[in-house]
């Protein structure tokens, strides 16, 4: 994550429930970074209650999460029935052990403030913890229930170390920072001489293209400090958040199965999905008659998750002199190089270090065998869509290949109707016979034995778990002796078909 930033105000109760505000809007923390309202927009419940940004360490979850006047108001719970460290966690709150709340996230859009710090106003948010000493100086619980939180020894002991972290972070020397900056603005609003009227030139300073092909991270050490992830034995990888972030927002805009499947997030190299096998079996009884015992029966599937990765060396003096943002064209080749790989898997995978594709299971479905081409498709294509129950009908989607789709949108029923629908409005599938159309394209053609066209509640049918989204790291070091910047990028993500009778597919008749 970019940064963990300390600024809480929070409550806790005997039964566990915790609320307060994690980030309050109006001021600055201690390195001078301020949110602004709306870049918690896109935060969604449920987020994980971890101790201490201890990723090992996870105590509770936030189920609400909004944004007020005040600043980022949360409520959540510490499992404290359940988990044997959350109970000790609510009993640190209550003693003042734990004072405050930290937020973990990835700044998806900031600019440097004058004098230091950077105005955030796009994020996304990791995680929300509870810890010790607040970063913020005005960061402090207020009150819990029974638990009077005035001054005590204990808490003048951490506000003299609060005081003295402050004192630290006063005497730090922003001047360089400030006049580099300033420099900066005055280069970027410097005019071309000759231009046109009402037209400003293009800047050529190669300090300010810098600035704008690689952002604030560019600038100076102070700021790559905080991005500092780790160390390998020739030295750490230094992330740009920013990067990382989109390049998974690219990735969900052209995977086409993640617009119809069901996706979850897990914290472990699997999920175990109990399975309904038998249902309750209820019976007509009289008044005083004997009542029938029914169990149902389940059973499990586990769904495992798998790595992509790739690294994409780049010159030094390339990535320093192109003038084009390059590293945001390997950003947008590397998710459209994920996404190709991650459809193709979700269609077609064998399961083996790969996601299970749903045609995997392709001998499990009701199959409707068709003729291919000629009236014949257009009958089998409607006894496919009534060979699926109604109510995984209703929520169901069309896949096919773009080839499959040219055979079939000009076919029309007996009556000379056509059965495919263009949408009038923009962006929106088309529908074939009242249902949106996904192309695919590793959907297999029209042919002999093959399955071409899938009709199915992908949201019942098929799971999607992500484990790790994108993480891209920039090495500047193991390649540095040949002047190689190496650019890491990797996933992990499983996939699987989980209700067999929620897909339907068209199989090519025998030739």
């Amino acid at each position: 994550m970019s940064r963990i930033e300390v600024k809480a105000n929070f409550t806790v109760d005997e039964a566990g429930m915790v609320e307060g505000i994690a980030w309050p809007f109006g001021s600055p923390d201690r390195v001078g970074d301020v949110i602004e309202r709306g870049a918690f927009a896109k935060s969604m419940p449920p987020l994980p209650m971890l101790a201490s940004h201890d990723q090992k360490d996870t105590v509770g979850v936030w189920d609400e999460i909004i944004e007020t006047d005040q600043g980022l108001t949360v409520k959540g719970r510490l499992l404290v029935n359940d988990v044997q460290r959350a109970a000790e966690v609510r009993s640190l709150i209550q003693a003042g052990a734990l004072r405050g709340l930290s937020i973990g996230f990835a700044s998806r859009k900031a600019m440097p403030r004058r004098g230091g710090g950077r105005t955030i106003s796009d994020l996304e948010l990791l995680e929300i913890s509870v810890v010790a000493v607040p970063a913020h100086a005005g960061a402090r619980i207020t009150s819990a229930k029974e638990h009077d939180m005035t001054e005590t020894t204990e808490t003048k002991g951490i506000e003299a170390l609060e005081a003295k972290m402050t004192a630290l972070e006063q005497k730090a020397d922003n001047s360089a920072l400030v006049a580099r900056l300033d420099k900066l603005e005055a280069k970027g609003n410097r005019h071309q001489g000759g231009m046109t009227e009402g037209k400003p030139g293009e800047v050529e300073k190669k300090a300010f293209e810098t600035f704008i092909r690689n952002g604030v991270t560019a600038l100076d050490d102070d700021d790559k400090k905080t991005l500092n992830l780790g160390a390998n034995p020739a030295g750490g990888y230094v992330v740009a958040p920013e990067f990382s972030t989109r390049v998974l927002q690219t990735l969900s805009e052209r995977s086409s199965m993640r617009a119809i499947a069901n996706i979850m997030a897990i914290g472990t190299t699997e999920i175990v999905i109990p399975k309904l096998n038998g249902n309750v079996q209820p019976g007509w009884v009289s008044e005083i008659g004997p009542r029938p015992v029914s169990e149902p029966t389940f059973d499990q599937q586990k769904i495992a998750v798998h790595e992509q990765a790739v690294i994409v060396p780049v010159s030094q003096q390339l990535l320093e002199d192109s003038l084009i943002d390059l590293e945001g064209f390997l950003r947008n080749h590397i998710a459209r190089e994920f996404g190709k790989m991650e459809e193709a898997a979700f269609v077609n995978g064998d399961g083996n270090g790969k996601p299970l594709g749903f045609l995997a299971s392709a001998a499990d479905y009701e199959a409707i065998e068709t003729a291919l081409t000629g009236a014949e498709l257009v009958d089998d294509l409607i006894s496919l869509f009534y060979a699926l129950p109604t109510e995984y009908a209703r929520n169901a989607t069309w896949v096919m290949n773009r080839a499959t789709m040219s055979a079939i949108r000009g076919a029309t029923d007996n009556t000379d109707r056509m059965i495919w629908g263009d949408s009038l409005a923009n962006g929106q599938p088309a529908t074939l016979l009242g249902r949106p159309i996904r192309e695919m394209v590793d959907m297999p053609s029209l042919a002999a034995g093959s399955y071409p066209v899938a009709f199915g509640d992908f949201n019942v049918g098929y799971q999607i778990v992500d484990r790790i989204g994108i993480q891209t790291l920039r090495d500047d070091f193991t390649g540095a002796d040949n002047g190689i910047v190496k650019i890491r990028a990797r996933r992990r993500v499983g996939g699987a078909p989980v209700m067999p009778e929620a897909i339907a597919v068209l199989r090519g008749a025998a030739a």
